[in-house]
This record gives C-alpha cells, sequence and structure tokens, in this order.
C-alpha cells in the first residue's frame, strides 16, 4: 500500500486532508507524516504544544520504581500537549511515536501517588517494543504533595479519573494523524495510583481500553489513606515506635510460624491469608531487648496487622498489611513504621497530605484532629465518588470484550494487599465467576508494584529476560486480547539481589487467585516447574 503524506499548510486543511490520508493508508505501520507538522493537528479542548522528531538514543527518560533509566530509545516522534476540559483543567501529556516498526497498538501507561508529572519512565518499554505510547501528568504539576487541590475542584476530578480518559482520546487522534491508521488495539498499565487509573478506567470508561493491567491499586483512595493516618498514630507514641532492628524479630517470627504452609519452607508466606500469625509470641519476658517487642510495640503491631476500625459503628474502613515481608528493604520502615521516632513515614506523608488538600483544604490542618467517625462519612461524600475505583459492577467493560489483569504484592507495605482481594471478590459477588475477563495475580513477599522477597519480576516494569506471554504480565494481557489465550499461569522470576546483571536466582508460578502455587513435594524449588497452581486446603483468613 503506498504511503500518503499530508502535507498541512494550516489546521483547516490537515482536518480535510486527515481522513483522505487515514482512508489511502490504514494497517501502514510506519509515519505518514512528518512529526513536525503534528503541531497543526487540531484536536477537542487540547493543543499540541511541540512535536519533535528524537533519533535513537537521543532520549533517556528518568528513571523509576524498580527500573533503570532507558539507555537507548529507538527513533521516535515525542509529541507533548495540553488538554482543558473544564476553565481549570491543565492536563499535561505526551505521546511517543515510534518512527518505524509500529505494532499498530497503543499502550497508555499510569501514574504513582499524587501524580504531578508525566511517568516517561513507564513509557520506555513500550515504546521499545513498538507501541505508541501516552501518559498524562492527571492534571498537575508537582506529586510532593496535594496543595495543589486546595481550591481547585476540577482539579481533584481531572486527578481523580477525568485525565486519563481525555488523553486516551488525545492518544487515539495523534495516533491516527501520524499513522493515517487508529491503534487497532489499546491497552492500560498502570501501578499504585495507575492502578486506581487502570480500575477506573474499567468501571467508568469502559470503552477507552480493550486490555488493562491493574497493580497495586490503591483503588479504595478515601479509606486508604484512613488506614495511612491509623497506623500513623499506632506508632507516634515513644513506648509504641517500633525501630527497624526489631522488624524483623516480627518477620523471623511470622516466617516460622506460616512459612511451611505451602509445603516449602523457603523464606515466603505464600498465601498469609493462610497465617494466623500473633505478634504476641515476640513479647519480652523480662527487659526490653532488641530481640523482641515490648507490650506497646506488641499493641502497634496488632494495629498495623489490623484493619482501621470506624470509632462509631466498629467497622472495618481498611484492611491491614500481611505478615511475612516486614524487615524487607522499601517496606514497613519506609512506609509505616519509620526509621526513627517523629519522622515521617511514606504513608504517613500521603495520608497528611491528602486530609490537608483534598478534604480540609487547609495546609496548616493538625491531622490529629481528623477522627475515625464522622470524618470517614465527610471524606466519602466529598470525594469517594471522584476518587474510588470500588464498582465491582465490570459488565460493560466484558461485554466491550475488554480484558483485566490485576497484581499485587502479598509483602506490599504501601497498599494492604488484602484490598486487591478485596476487590476482586466484590466482583466476583456482582458477577458471578470472572475467568473469561478478569483474573487476579497475588506475588508472595513482593513490595509495592515490585522488587522485595520471592520473585517479582515479570513484566512489572523491570525487563524480563526472553520475555514472551509465559513470563510478561503485558505480553500475557495482549494475547489474551488478540487470541483468546486467558493465562494459566505467570512465571516470575527473581534476580541474584534483585540485581538483574548477577543472573537469575529463582523461577515461580503466579497463579490466578484463589489458587496459589503449592510445591510439588519434588524437584529443584528454585524452578517454575516445581510447583502447580492449586486451590489451597483449609479457611481463608479475613
Amino acid at each position: 500500500m503506498r504511503r500518503t503524506a499530508i502535507s498541512c499548510r494550516n489546521a483547516f486543511a490537515c482536518t480535510l486532508l486527515l481522513p483522505i490520508a487515514i482512508a489511502l493508508s490504514a494497517g501502514s505501520a510506519s509515519a505518514q507524516r512528518s512529526c513536525e507538522s503534528l503541531t497543526n493537528l487540531v484536536l477537542s479542548d487540547a493543543t499540541i504544544s511541540s512535536a519533535i522528531a528524537v533519533s535513537a538514543g537521543a532520549f533517556k527518560p528518568p528513571s523509576g520504581p524498580g527500573q533503570p533509566a532507558a539507555s537507548r530509545l529507538p527513533a521516535f516522534c515525542r509529541v507533548q500537549g495540553v488538554a482543558k476540559p473544564s476553565s481549570d483543567s491543565e492536563i499535561k501529556f505526551e505521546v511517543w511515536l515510534p518512527a518505524s516498526g509500529w505494532n499498530g497498538k497503543l499502550e497508555q501507561v499510569g501514574n504513582g501517588g499524587f501524580a504531578g508529572a508525566i511517568p516517561e519512565f513507564a513509557m520506555a518499554q513500550p515504546l521499545h517494543r513498538g507501541y505508541a505510547t501516552a501518559a498524562t501528568d492527571d492534571g498537575h504539576a508537582g506529586g510532593t504533595g496535594a496543595s495543589w487541590a486546595i481550591d481547585h475542584p476540577e482539579k481533584v476530578i481531572d486527578f481523580g479519573y477525568r485525565a486519563v480518559h481525555v488523553v486516551s482520546i488525545q492518544a487515539k487522534a495523534i495516533v491516527a494523524a501520524f499513522y493515517g491508521s487508529s491503534p487497532k488495539l489499546s491497552y492500560f498499565v498502570g501501578c499504585s495510583d495507575g492502578g486506581r487509573e487502570a480500575l477506573m478506567e474499567a468501571q467508568r470508561f469502559p470503552d477507552d481500553f480493550r486490555g488493562i493491567v491493574a497493580g497495586a491499586p490503591a483503588n479504595y483512595w478515601t479509606h486508604l489513606q484512613f488506614k495511612g493516618l491509623w497506623d500513623e498514630r499506632a506508632v507516634e507514641d515513644p513506648g509504641s515506635f517500633i525501630p527497624p532492628e526489631k522488624l524483623k524479630v516480627l518477620q523471623d517470627a511470622s516466617l516460622a510460624a506460616c512459612d511451611s504452609l505451602d509445603g516449602l519452607k523457603d523464606g515466603l508466606i505464600e498465601n498469609p491469608r493462610l497465617c494466623h500469625f500473633n505478634p504476641a509470641v515476640v513479647q519480652c519476658k523480662g527487659a526490653d531487648t532488641a530481640s523482641c517487642l515490648t507490650e506497646s510495640q506488641v499493641q502497634a503491631a496488632r494495629k498495623i496487622y489490623g484493619p482501621a476500625v470506624n470509632s462509631e459503628t466498629g467497622a472495618a474502613i481498611a484492611p491491614g498489611f500481611s505478615p511475612g515481608a516486614e524487615a524487607n528493604p522499601a517496606n514497613w520502615a519506609l512506609w509505616i513504621t519509620g526509621t526513627k521516632l517523629g519522622q515521617p513515614t511514606i504513608g504517613a506523608f500521603f495520608a497528611n497530605a491528602f486530609f490537608s488538600g483534598m478534604v480540609f483544604g487547609n495546609s496548616k490542618l493538625d491531622v490529629h484532629t481528623v477522627n475515625f467517625g464522622s470524618d470517614v462519612r465527610l471524606t466519602d461524600d466529598k470525594l469517594a465518588l471522584i476518587l474510588n475505583a470500588d464498582n465491582p459492577d465490570l459488565r460493560a467493560f466484558k461485554s466491550h470484550g475488554g480484558k483485566l489483569i490485576q497484581y499485587a504484592g502479598w509483602g506490599d507495605a504501601a497498599i494492604p494487599p488484602q484490598g486487591s482481594v478485596d476487590y476482586f471478590e466484590s466482583v466476583q459477588s456482582a458477577m458471578g465467576n470472572t475467568k473469561e475477563f478478569y483474573r487476579l495475580f497475588m506475588v508472595p513477599g513482593m513490595s509495592h508494584c515490585g522488587g522485595g522477597a520471592g520473585a517479582n519480576v515479570f513484566g512489572n516494569g523491570a525487563e524480563v529476560p526472553n520475555a514472551d506471554a509465559s513470563n510478561d504480565v503485558v505480553m500475557a494481557l495482549d494475547r489474551w486480547v488478540e487470541d483468546g489465550l486467558a493465562p494459566a499461569e505467570i512465571v516470575a522470576t527473581r534476580y541474584v539481589d534483585n540485581n538483574s546483571a548477577k543472573g537469575v536466582e529463582m523461577t515461580r508460578p503466579l497463579c490466578p487467585y484463589p489458587h496459589q502455587a503449592l510445591y510439588n513435594g519434588s524437584g529443584d524449588p528454585n524452578r517454575a516447574s516445581s510447583f502447580t497452581c492449586r486451590i489451597p486446603a483449609g479457611p481463608a483468613k479475613h
């Protein structure tokens, strides 16, 4: 098929010529116009501020969580733009378009935390794989807090759900203009807040994407922040603070109690829901030492393992954290307990910023005035419909042919992993068995979005060796969408010291919940082939 280039002298001419170019060049994987000419493209409620052809290796995006900076990107067209769906919106976005070898698909990537910057580090991998890729800053600058939300309700809406949806529309229009053909398939991939965005898309805009990967979703956003506040208060007194060296005491004891439940003692709790660990077993019998916890510290640990509780009704507001990975790097000391008394943790930071910026609109708010009764109602009344992606009705997404893969690490200390199970089970209750379109994979020992103990690399940011649909979650999604082959398992990899340069230490199958990987009783325990996905016996811990 011959290529048709568009030379637009003005936006009106570009608008007239675009449909002709699409008709003449549909199915082509190469650019049909110059990158720079995209600045003339007319978009609805958006403008393109820059379109620059980037030669191979000339652009190095910043590194992101669990992912080094891309050392050499292929040649691409870098499009930057701004969408303004409301009078107070300024949603910045980027679309990267492979100069050649486009696979005909679009992958939009999600944000983390409060967003506030375009996650360029997450755009590198899909570009390498031939995808056109898009991302947004969610409509504000600066991800170090939520002061941007004060007196800006439209920006809160942009962050909550509008920015990702609007950018998906703009990205598809830009792809069609550049290649002369709309993407045949569009995917969304995100973790943490990006996981929340992913579920929000499936629930609120089911036609935007045919395939979605939702990692460690912060989907019950309002209640997650109450859990952050709950845990902050649990360890804020000198007597209840749990120093980092004592976290290993908790971890060793929880592993001693529950590690072997899956038939193999390997330093991992395969399914913490079956673990009935009582932190009182490590309570000091006499003097306080580094090898035991005081009674106050044990009570603090109980609060962290347990749910945040509504002070008026006694109902759980948010689930607690799972045992087995307390002392892992980037876990409790970073997110929950702190490295020293009075030092803010990341979990407390998010909670404090949320209540001061989004809920009460007061940058000088004393968060100790926030209560776990009436303020839960106040927060939900104001923000739940905007921020929470907890609607279990995915019928529209399913009927559209959508496929959804969700994952979370059982060792996550940022977002309680039980929350992923709770949402999955709520969808099951509402819709019945979801195996035709929605599967959940829980990852033993993995921290927030990646890292931690166990096999924790499966296309969730870091590159997989010899990647294919058997060991890469995005490739598994693509095969499910294109070929109808649902992932029966995803083989995850652990590198030595979590460093890919040191080689592979182990592989392990990740199983669709409620199945888990159980040791076959023989074979190399560091090889996935020695495990089978089965539903465990015994009652689950709720």
